[in-house]
């Protein structure tokens, strides 16, 4: 998780300014490295996200399953650094990203192979406590627990609010995708916070990192003059 962590903050800087610069996200996945990619959002407009969603299984994540009919087959599995999971008497399959309901499909189907119409239970045993990251321009940059329900308007409160850095119209949200690599979405707060409407305001997944990037002005504002600087300053810009 340390080393995902570092390789997102790394790609920060070169995915922020393209976005900065157009006011939107291409449509096309970023490539990173050899080994990361963000995959660009074709729509611009936040989309919407359900309430209570269910937890994905992550790398390192261990269950167990119980089969009610054949005892012989109960086991503890984890989940591999590749995304699959090695099953006793079937062999692996890949289960990363997968709920609990769906995990207990794949695992019946693999099993029926050997097995007639199979009864088992699947229990999550040793899973990562689901968390979002909050950077660059808020109170109080880290990481943070993701206790319940929250959106990224919300997320800022939490990490301290907006610096008199931020460029409030330009919020990222960096999105892990299951097979690896992030998904950025941009979220214009200030109109969001302007308008008094967060019917728009984007539902925060475990892993999701906000990022709020830095406000021309305050980039060129070491270069101007103090006296200056009512000529300069134009807070609807930001």
């Amino acid at each position: 998780m340390k080393y995902s962590i570092i390789a997102l903050a790394a790609i920060i800087v070169t995915v922020a300014s393209p976005l900065a610069a157009q006011g939107a996200i291409s449509p096309a996945t970023i490539q990173a490295s050899s080994s990361s990619n963000i995959a660009a959002s074709t729509n611009t407009a936040p989309a919407l996200h359900e309430r209570n969603p269910r937890y994905q299984l992550r790398r390192g994540d261990t269950f167990d399953l119980d089969f009610e009919l054949s005892p012989e087959f109960n086991q503890t599995v984890a989940v591999q650094p590749d995304g699959y999971a090695t099953l006793k008497g079937v062999g692996s399959i890949y289960i990363e990203g997968q709920t609990v309901p769906e995990l207990t499909e794949t695992v019946k189907t693999a099993y029926a192979k050997i097995l007639h119409d199979p009864v088992i239970t699947v229990g999550l045993k040793d899973f990562e406590k689901p968390y979002f990251i909050a950077a660059g321009q808020v109170g109080k940059p880290g990481k943070y627990d993701l206790r319940s329900d929250l959106t990224v308007t919300e997320a800022v409160a939490i990490a301290g609010g907006f610096t008199d850095k931020a460029k409030h119209s330009q919020v990222v949200l960096f999105r892990p995708l299951p097979g690896g690599g992030y998904e950025a979405k941009l979220l214009n707060a200030k109109k969001l916070l302007a308008t008094r409407n967060l019917s728009e305001d984007i539902q925060l997944q475990p892993g999701d990192m906000v990022y709020v990037p830095q406000n021309e002005l305050s980039k060129i504002r070491p270069f101007l003059p103090t006296s200056s600087m009512g000529a300069y300053y134009n807070p609807a810009m930001f």
